[in-house]
């Protein structure tokens, strides 16, 4: 699994231009996950939300639009200048002032146990230093019956799969390469993903870390899926 500290630096190296990378290799299907991953959050009905590896906020931004101003939202990144630009559109976007935004490891997070129900995150696990520790951390900071919901990169299906990978492989760092001036951190995106477990093999690991009930969704022909894992009561 990858270093926690090689991944802060590549992040950091992109994050002005991450938004318009994301918009643009995915054809802009990003939007349509965001509104998937949202839904499913609004159906738990939680009072005190969490979103891990927020990035530049987008998520943080949609889940803020679902759920409503009641509901406590709070957005967590350990790369401060993605936090950074997660501010900086807060700012911009009044009167959406009512996400807190701060910096936190997901692999020792500074919140209390049981503080949570729900936690999203958004193409994060996979840069994940241990994932099992990650796990058992977001499975800590949830409520009994609480949820964590993970929206990443799957495994494709089988029919598609050599399409989608030939993109992967050789078109995307191209148009990364030209959109961020970081064509490097998006050959590592490629073997990252290639390498990542199916949606079976994540699902028994959630189950593996604690959790009692875990549902995978897959989104895009696979090429995405969302996990809830749902902490016993």
């Amino acid at each position: 699994m990858p270093e926690g500290a090689a991944i802060n630096e590549m992040f950091s190296g992109i994050a002005g231009r991450y938004d318009c990378a994301n918009h643009l290799l995915s054809f802009g299907q990003d939007y349509g996950w965001r509104r998937v991953l949202t839904k499913m959050v609004k159906q738990r009905a939680p009072q005190d939300v969490v979103d891990l590896a927020t990035g530049s906020g987008d998520v943080a931004f949609a889940l803020r639009q679902r759920l409503g101003p009641s509901v406590n939202l709070t957005g967590m990144d350990f790369c401060q200048p993605m936090l950074d630009e997660a501010i900086r559109k807060q700012a911009q976007r009044q009167p959406v002032t009512n996400i807190r935004f701060a910096q936190g490891d997901c692999m020792a997070l500074p919140l209390e146990d049981a503080s949570a129900d729900a936690i999203t995150i958004s193409f994060g696990v996979r840069n994940f230093e241990d994932r099992q520790r990650g796990f058992s951390e977001m499975l800590r900071v949830l409520r009994p019956g609480g949820a964590v919901y993970i929206l990443e990169f799957s495994q494709p299906y089988s029919w598609f799969r050599p399409f989608y990978y030939l993109y992967l492989k050789a078109i995307l760092p191209l148009i990364a390469g030209i959109a961020t001036g970081k064509k490097d951190a998006y050959q590592y995106l490629a073997g990252s993903i290639e390498s990542f477990p199916a949606r079976p093999e994540l699902s028994a690991q959630l189950k593996e870390a604690g959790f009692a009930e875990v549902k995978a969704t897959a989104l895009t022909f696979g090429i995405v899926a969302i996990h809830e894992a749902v902490k016993a009561r």
